[in-house]
């Protein structure tokens, strides 16, 4: 069983940057995908970016590809989520999730996640 606190999240004017981190406790982290997931306000939640357990492949959802990074370090049982130029449409509450298996980019794929961090991007 892994649980997953988020932390980072905040309140930043349109073009500024955060980065996001997500502490696992309770499991193998190395041996986890791990992924980002958002919800804005009234929507579905919808992939970000994922990383594979070592972290050598990195999936990015188109509307943040060249903008957020996503990276881990398994000695510290931490993934992070670099967000740069950041647009008013990138408010939501952020989630992150892990699952033994491949992951993917819908929600059904992960199996654990966290209680989610509020990013809100002024304009």
């Amino acid at each position: 069983q892994v649980q997953l606190v988020e932390s980072g999240g905040g309140l930043v004017q349109a073009g500024g940057s955060l980065r996001l981190a997500c502490a696992a406790s309770g499991g193998a982290f190395n041996m986890y995908t791990m992924g980002w997931f958002r919800q804005p306000p009234g929507k579905e939640r919808d992939f970000v970016s994922a990383i594979s357990w070592l972290g050598g492949l990195t999936y990015y959802a188109d509307p943040v590809k060249g903008r957020f990074t996503i990276s881990r370090d398994n000695a510290k049982n931490t993934v992070y989520l670099q967000m740069n130029s950041l647009k008013p449409e990138d408010t939501a509450v952020y989630y992150c999730a892990a699952t033994r298996s491949r992951g993917g980019t819908t929600p059904e794929g992960y199996n654990y996640w966290g209680q989610g961090t509020q990013v809100t991007v002024s304009s």
